[in-house]
């Protein structure tokens, strides 16, 4: 039997629709965004980005959901339909993709505040007394329940959640608020060079993490002035946000670690390095961030796959993986995997060496191939003989792209770039 707390929390979910805001490209993950919107990059051996936010709303009880998408988003879109098309109608649950369709005016969406104005009649139709914006291309999990709880509580006109993150990682890069010592917020500056340090806490500062509360009347007038305004850039950290701090109640809400009081797990995989940063920290023997934590279980889409299957065992060649996890439906034919994260279907042949890598589905890696950091992008065949991550310049010349802390990406137009000569000239 739910206790109260759990009853009014239950209740201000069911009031609540959610709309996710995915239709950001992704620059900084170059060219594994050439063919995808950033919300649906794959992470963690199984899942894509988007599955993260759209668990969150399952697991906290909400269950209207909006998808905002717009940048290259078949797959996005895909996704969705076959992944989160089982919530109940008749229970007035759904997950509903909302294109870019022009429904207030000519254009695409704008800015992240644009992107909820487009779609103000469909949230309409659904009378929700609050509205959840959610950003769709980041790691970690947070119960909205309690930040709705909290809201309301707070006699909140909006509510932004953040995170506390240093002074060195936020400048120019993130929102940050200053607050007082009710933690109503009283400035709040979108990507400062020179972040407002946390009073008594030196070195840090109160980062956005892009999700937002809005009571919703309060939320259809701020968007629609925003939308007069013809110098806005419609956007909320940049234009909404500032606009309404000196007038009305505005929180914030650090969200911490639900088993410890400490600070909770919340990654940007933005670039390639925090991405295989990221997916390198799940294979940790005790991660921070636990996938296998059936109280809050992360949902996708998976195909009917037969189970991983390593093959060969003697003194020439041993299918093992070590330290790893690794999806159904792969081969581990005679090839060692150490500190490595398969996807779903992947192949590694014989004699071959994978450490520290990023193999997404689809893969397949030739014999004597040896791959040292390495983040391998869907469907891509790796030639026998291969070696790649253990020299930049060499790694460089050939078309692939190294990052600034040397992780190597590859994907399937670089390898097909090759010619039949260089493959030759790489193999020896």
């Amino acid at each position: 039997m739910l206790n109260n707390d759990q009853r009014y929390i239950s209740n201000l979910s069911k009031d609540t629709y959610a709309i996710i805001l995915a239709g950001g490209r992704g620059s900084r993950l170059f060219e594994l965004t050439d063919r995808r919107a950033k919300p649906a990059v794959y992470f963690g051996g199984t899942f894509r980005i988007i599955d993260f936010p759209l668990s969150n709303c399952l697991n906290s009880g909400i269950g209207r959901v909006g998808v905002a998408t717009q940048y290259k988003s078949h797959s996005l879109i895909s996704h969705i339909h076959r992944g989160w098309g089982t919530f109940k109608a008749d229970l007035s649950e759904f997950v509903e993709v909302l294109p870019a369709s022009q429904h207030k005016m000519n254009d695409w969406y704008s800015g992240t505040a644009d992107a909820v104005y487009q779609n103000i009649e469909i949230i309409r139709t659904h009378k929700p007394k609050y509205v959840l914006i959610l950003s769709g291309d980041h790691v970690y999990r947070m119960d909205y329940g309690k930040l709705l709880m909290q809201h309301v509580d707070n006699k909140a006109d909006m509510t932004v959640c953040c995170i506390e993150a240093s002074i060195e990682e936020a400048a120019d890069s993130f929102g940050v608020m200053t607050v007082d010592e009710t933690g109503k917020v009283i400035a709040f500056n979108e990507k400062p060079s020179s972040p407002n340090e946390i009073p008594g806490k030196p070195g840090f500062c109160l980062a956005s993490m892009g999700n937002y509360v809005f009571n919703t009347d309060f939320l259809f007038e701020h968007l629609n002035k925003d939308a007069a305004n013809p110098n806005s850039s419609h956007d909320f950290g940049l234009d909404v946000i500032p606009s309404i701090i000196k007038e009305y109640n505005i929180f914030a809400y650090p969200i911490e670690d639900p088993d410890a009081d400490k600070q909770a797990y919340w990654r940007d995989v933005g670039t390639i390095d925090s991405l295989w940063e990221a997916n390198m920290e799940l294979i940790e023997p005790e991660p921070q961030f636990d996938l296998y934590d059936r109280s809050w279980p992360i949902f996708t889409y998976q195909s009917q796959l037969p189970p991983a299957k390593f093959i060969f065992d003697n003194e020439t060649r041993r299918g093992t993986a070590l330290d790893s996890t690794v999806a159904s439906g792969c081969i581990i034919s005679g090839s060692t995997i150490r500190k490595s994260i398969l996807y779903s279907s992947v192949h590694t042949h014989s004699h071959s060496l994978i450490e520290q890598s990023v193999l997404m589905p689809e893969c397949d890696i030739g014999e004597n191939c040896k791959l040292f950091r390495v983040i391998v992008d869907a469907n891509c065949h790796i030639p026998a003989g291969f070696i790649i991550g253990y020299d930049k310049e060499k790694d460089v010349a050939r078309g692939f792209r190294v990052s600034n802390k040397g992780v190597t990406l590859v994907t399937s137009p670089m390898i097909n770039a090759l010619t039949k000569k260089e493959k030759q000239l790489m193999a020896h």
